[in-house]
């Protein structure tokens, strides 16, 4: 029995050590049996269906984006006003650092014309001429979230911030509040343009990374931008990064299922 007991051990203890990564193994002895094309072929699979099952999660929080956008819009409309986005723009504005100050008139610069219509421009022509026209295309569709910009102002018209208490920067704001337009625009256009630009091979590795970081940075303090130059309410803000959010998750899903569909 002791001989037994010590000869499991042995085999217990031998299959634990030697137990490799299967990924890693697998991709190796694909490598020693099969032509590197199927190699290449069987590894765009498993990417695919990696892929594949993150896109439902992908689609819920699309739209659980878009439900909790309803609902806010619903309640703004119905109360224009609000004391907790009162406290909250006070709150940020007692920053008066004069950096602080210049690095939100920064952020909230490019969603100003004429540069929120050249630069996006340029943008989707880079992508057009440098061979990537299905991603031009999908850029147009991210632009084209500023329209429920658009048609929720017509419906909710909440008035911009004109509280006494609140420091407003002059500014050309031609609509009304809610949503914040610079805040769909950032996080939907921008938001796709830093997807595509970090899965471009042809650009080098310390550019993309610069690049994305940029974006990701503007897009986050885009909202907090546009709160503390009294342009906007809190609570436009946050709609805003829903509805952005929301498109740019559908567009992504859609991007990766065409992907899939032409590869096939």
């Amino acid at each position: 029995m002791r001989l037994l007991n010590g000869l499991k051990t042995t085999m217990t203890s031998t299959s634990m050590m030697t137990t490799p990564n299967v990924t890693l193994a697998s991709s190796r002895r694909d490598r020693r049996m099969f032509p590197p094309r199927i190699v290449a072929r069987r590894q765009n699979v498993r990417a695919t269906t990696q892929r594949l099952s993150t896109q439902p999660l992908i689609l819920v929080l699309s739209a659980g984006a878009f439900a909790l956008y309803l609902v806010l819009a619903w309640r703004v409309r119905r109360r224009p006003q609000s004391q907790l986005d009162l406290r909250a723009t006070l709150l940020l504005q007692r920053l008066r650092s004069p950096l602080i100050a210049r690095i939100f008139h920064g952020a909230s610069w490019f969603g100003f014309r004429p540069q929120s219509l050249l630069l996006p421009s340029l943008t989707i022509v880079g992508f057009a001429v440098t061979g990537n026209r299905r991603e031009s295309l999908y850029l147009v569709l991210a632009w084209l979230a500023s329209l429920g910009s658009f048609f929720t102002k017509l419906v909710v018209r909440r008035p911009r911030p004109q509280d006494p208490l609140i420091r407003i920067v002059p500014a050309a704001l031609r609509d009304t509040s809610f949503p914040s337009g610079h805040t769909i625009h950032y996080t939907a256009f921008w938001g796709l343009t830093a997807y595509f630009l970090r899965r471009c091979s042809s650009v080098p590795v310390a550019l993309r990374r610069l690049l994305t970081s940029c974006l990701g940075a503007l897009i986050a303090l885009v909202g907090p931008s546009r709160v503390y130059l009294g342009h906007h309410w809190t609570s436009d803000v946050i709609g805003s990064y829903l509805f952005g959010g929301g498109w740019l998750g559908l567009l992504i899903t859609a991007y990766q299922c065409g992907r899939q569909t032409q590869r096939e």
